[in-house]
Order: C-alpha cells, then sequence, then structure tokens
C-alpha cells in the first residue's frame, strides 16, 4: 500500500562546518502561519504571545516564539510544531470577525541555521544586502533573494542568522551555502 502521509524532511541531516567558525544546522521543527491583515496586529499579538513589530523589517520574540514583519499587512509567526493544532484554534479565535487571514504554511517552509564569525561573508556570496551590523543589526528580519531563491533572513544574534527557505529550494539553497564556505577557506588559504 502507497505511503501518502505527509513527511517534512529537513534540509541538513546534521551540522555542516562552514568557514570562519561558522557552523549551518537544520533549525527545531516549527509551525509557521502567514498573518495578512494590519487590524488584527493587536489581537494576535495576544493571542500568540509576542507583539508583533509594526517597525519594517524587524523580528519580535519571546521563549520559543517569533513574528517577522514581512510587509505593510503580512507577518511570519515561528512557534513548537508540537503547538500547531492549538495555536491554529487560538489563533483563529483571536481573529474573528476580524478581516484578515491566518494561513498556516508549515510544510512549504523550512529553515537552517547559520552561526559564527564567518557567517556574514557566507551570506554575503548569495545576497546582494549589507548584512554589517550597522545596517543590518540584530533583530532585523527581511524577505530577499540568496542567489535565485527566495529567502527570508532574520538576525538573531551578532554572528547568528535564521534563514527561511521554501522546502524545495533548501537543497540548493544549503549547497551554496556550502559553496560559499569552499569559496571563503579557499580566499583565507591565499592570505
Amino acid at each position: 500500500m502507497l505511503d501518502l502521509s505527509t513527511k517534512r524532511a529537513a534540509p541538513l541531516a546534521e551540522a555542516i562546518q562552514m568557514a570562519g567558525d561558522a557552523t549551518l544546522v537544520p533549525a527545531p521543527a516549527a509551525t509557521r502561519f502567514i498573518l495578512r491583515g494590519a487590524a488584527a496586529v493587536d489581537a494576535v499579538g495576544k493571542a500568540f504571545g509576542v507583539a508583533l513589530p509594526t517597525r519594517p523589517c524587524r523580528a519580535e520574540s519571546s521563549g520559543d516564539h517569533a513574528a517577522l514583519w514581512l510587509g505593510p499587512d503580512e507577518w511570519l509567526l515561528l512557534a513548537p510544531v508540537a503547538e500547531t493544532e492549538t495555536l491554529q484554534a487560538t489563533l483563529n479565535q483571536a481573529v474573528a470577525g476580524i478581516a484578515c487571514a491566518v494561513v498556516d504554511i508549515s510544510h512549504r517552509q523550512t529553515a537552517v541555521l547559520l552561526q559564527g564569525a564567518g557567517a556574514t561573508a557566507i551570506l554575503n556570496a548569495g545576497t546582494p544586502l549589507d548584512l554589517s551590523l550597522t545596517a543590518f543589526p540584530v533583530g532585523m528580519a527581511v524577505r530577499t533573494i540568496f542567489e535565485k531563491a527566495e529567502i527570508v533572513l532574520w538576525r538573531n544574534g551578532e554572528t547568528s542568522f535564521h534563514i527561511e527557505v521554501w522546502r524545495s529550494f533548501a537543497p540548493y539553497v544549503v549547497a551554496l551555502l556550502k559553496a560559499a564556505r569552499d569559496d571563503e577557506a579557499a580566499a583565507s588559504a591565499l592570505n
């Protein structure tokens, strides 16, 4: 009999050592919701347990919940995968009667964490952003590209980045991050 159950596969089986004392690790399994509709910000923030950021390109987190501003009326909500069903019900109840949409996108996306001193250089190999701490401070989150893949990039520490990517693009992004690591290692060896 054919097994048609949906399984979430991580883009990495284990941590990968990167250049400059950086590591690439799979992010913990998460449930992901997209909220569309600015009218629901306060209600969703209370129900979710994190005040949704209203400043552009910012993220707020509390414990294992995070809310990332993606656009004037769009937020990405991240929480532990074990909370999927209860969180969906809680959010639906919170937005009852408010013109908005709360959509579970957990199966669409996955994430990796890039951490360490070489993380910025590795990311700059594929993204056009200035990732200096001055231009891209801790707490900043943006939808951008990494080569040809759309990602959501969140700086959650001085040398730590959370990278959200569509599941189908995850192997591509991981391979490009590894190639950038190899290029950084080769450049360092020449110096």
